[in-house]
């Protein structure tokens, strides 16, 4: 594998700007385009509405206007999500031209390059799974799908699978394939999400590396663009000429290899994951409606706080655009069949029903949506999703309007505040970071 790295800028203070951006990036795909003497088409792996802070629309934009007729197709890396409607790319890619998008059908739309063996994976996961494990990814980024090279586009964050997002993640499981993701979420979940959220290197990743490792000879080059993007302080804010809590890039790593990831790992680490002194009572957390319709994906208000929450404590979700449970409606019908249970039941459950055993992601999934029984989880959904609904999959139900008029979330500032005597621990959008108690934080 090639490795070089053409973009290493960042820093938990930094803030670039648009045009400061938009200049490494164009100077870095030049120099990669010319250095593996790419003559032919390019294909764009960006994520979905689902990570719309993570800059990569801006990214795709300007890489289309690059390329012009060079630009063969945008594949969002969905993974297991909904694909995105008209106004969603719109929204996300401005003006990158609609034809070229195409949709990953993680079901049915991919290919296998080979297999890693049962007893390394079972080394790698220090025993928590024995199974081998499938490198799968979507049929068009097989090196004989007609691309001379892939730009992966993404952000690096905490992550509750892979430790943090992205890079060959960004591959294996946002283009892979139904068994690739059953079985990279389900070994992450049984090894411990505590023991994985916010650290470069676990079992996950490892697998990741080594599907690239091994396999890569059969995918196209593939030149990772990274960001760390973070929350500008007040005073930030202030300087920058933008509104309270608006994000920063913090970081951008743009190159072939593994050293733009480490590098952007690194960063993250120190800009996203928040350790506290103390554990917190009561947190609200709120799910923005364009980006969380689904338990499937707002559930990251449980997993990232679950860390930080005293036992016997309560997490409050405001969720005014949430539909459903799952992503697609078989994901959907697991879910309020079995509920967020704790991992023990949800592992039970796995060997005992056949059709959960068969869908792993969605074991890990409940695994990570639940509290362990030791706190309160409380969803206050808008009108598609009721009060029965919520209470039957294992959490507790509040009223939306109740909890916004008492929680004015355009008031709250990120972090602590006392409302009418009640001391409190904002979210405003748990995508962007990781909260821990230091004593739970090696």
């Amino acid at each position: 594998m090639l490795e070089k790295t053409y973009v290493d800028c960042g820093g938990a203070d930094k803030d670039i700007g648009d045009r400061e951006l938009e200049e490494l990036f164009s100077g870095a795909l030049s120099s990669a385009l010319a250095d593996i003497k790419c003559s032919g088409q390019v294909i764009i792996l960006p994520p979905d509405i689902t990570r719309f802070h993570s800059r990569a629309g801006f990214f795709t934009e300007v890489a289309a206007q690059q390329l012009s007729d060079r630009l063969g197709a945008v594949l969002p890396a969905l993974g297991t999500h909904m694909a995105m409607n008209d106004a969603e790319l719109t929204r996300m890619f401005g003006k990158t031209p609609k034809e070229k998008f195409r949709v990953h059908d993680w079901r049915g739309g991919i290919t296998e390059l080979g297999r890693i063996e049962e007893d390394w994976v079972e080394k790698a996961t220090g025993g928590a799974v024995r199974y081998d494990w499938p490198v799968q990814v979507n049929k068009m980024l097989r090196k004989d799908g007609g691309f001379s090279l892939a730009l992966s586009i993404g952000q690096v964050v905490p992550h509750e699978v892979a430790g943090m997002a992205n890079h060959g993640k960004n591959i294996f499981v946002g283009t892979g394939g139904k068994e690739a993701i059953d079985k990279s979420h389900f070994a992450g979940a049984a090894y411990g999400m505590e023991k994985i959220m916010g650290r470069a290197d676990t079992p996950v990743r490892a697998l990741f590396d080594e599907g690239l490792r091994r396999f890569s000879g059969q995918l196209p080059p593939i030149l990772w663009v990274l960001t760390v993007i973070g929350s500008r302080t007040d005073s930030e804010a202030v300087s920058a000429g933008k509104e309270r809590g608006s994000l920063a890039v913090r970081g951008l790593y743009i190159g072939f290899g593994r050293e733009c990831y480490e590098k952007a790992a690194a960063l993250s680490r120190k800009v996203n994951v928040n350790l506290m002194p103390e554990a917190v009572n009561k947190a609200v957390v709120y799910l923005e409606p364009e980006e969380y319709r689904t338990t499937w994906l707002g559930n990251k208000a449980i997993y990232r706080t679950r860390m930080v929450i005293a036992d016997g404590g309560e997490l409050l979700i405001l969720a005014p655009a949430l539909e459903r449970f799952g992503e697609d409606q078989g994901i959907d019908a697991l879910i309020r069949k079995h509920g967020y249970r704790p991992a023990k039941e949800i592992l039970a459950k796995t060997s005992a029903d056949g059709e959960l055993g068969a869908n792993l992601s969605a074991a890990a999934h409940l695994i990570h949506g639940s509290s362990e029984n030791r706190f309160t989880v409380r969803y206050c959904p808008g009108a598609k999703v009721s009060r029965k609904e919520i209470e039957s999959v294992g959490f507790q139900w509040g009223d939306l309007r109740t909890a916004r008029e008492r929680y004015d979330t355009g008031k709250l500032a990120p972090g602590w505040n006392t409302v009418e005597g009640e001391r409190i621990f904002f979210v405003p959008n748990p995508a962007l970071g990781l909260w821990a108690e230091e004593r739970l934080f090696g």
